[in-house]
């Protein structure tokens, strides 16, 4: 196990979430995709995003390709 492994497990044991249900690469390519084609805070807004998406009933992965999608869409000139 890494130290993210760890941190998952341990930050889905403190609020009652399964952590075999968080796709970790996902999340980590949209923060990517957010901070170097919109702007770098902007990574973990977006995730928290996509988690309120996901809470309220979105496909994780469906949500996270749509919101890299966006992201990638973005040109240097409109930051």
């Amino acid at each position: 196990m890494t130290a993210l492994d760890d941190w998952v497990t341990t930050a889905c044991a403190e609020l009652g979430l399964d952590p075999t249900e968080v796709d970790v690469p996902v999340v980590l390519d949209l923060a990517r995709d957010v901070a170097h084609h919109v702007i770098r805070p902007g990574a973990p807004v977006t995730a928290y995003l996509l988690g309120l998406a996901v809470g309220r009933g979105a496909d994780p992965a469906r949500a996270a390709a749509r919101l890299s999608a966006l992201a990638l869409e973005q040109a240097p000139a409109e930051r």
